[in-house]
């Protein structure tokens, strides 16, 4: 489980694209808290950031033609099988979303998607 860097977001492939919306939609829901190496820097923030990560994946979903479930546009909304927040503070939208997701982290995704075979060329050097 992993969060690409959030500038990467409306260059990546199909699959990495949509399994990132199944990700964060596992962190939103029941997977909220569950450590994970590659992850856990999240829970040290509101679950609002996670949401405005997730937002931010949705548009792009939307921007291809794909029809996420709606309910995901919802802050407060955690999934089919966990119950809502009954509230949930909004918070400043910062850029980057996450302090984590700076250059070095950004390589570091990089690194990983060309191991993969992709090679997204916006970022080549």
């Amino acid at each position: 489980m992993r969060l690409w860097h959030q500038d990467l977001v409306p260059y990546l492939p199909r699959q990495q694209l949509l399994g990132q919306h199944r990700e964060l939609a596992a962190l939103r829901g029941n997977g909220w808290g569950k450590k994970h190496a590659t992850v856990d820097y999240v829970f040290r923030y509101s679950p609002y950031k996670l949401f405005q990560f997730h937002y931010l994946v949705i548009q792009e979903m939307q921007r291809r033609g794909y029809h996420p479930d709606q309910h995901w546009l919802d802050p407060c909304y955690r999934g089919q099988h966990c119950p809502k927040y009954s509230f949930l503070k909004a918070v400043e939208l910062t850029k980057p979303i996450y302090p984590e997701h700076n250059d070095d982290y950004l390589a570091s995704c990089l690194n990983n998607l060309q191991a993969k075979g992709i090679v997204i060329d916006r970022f080549k050097h």
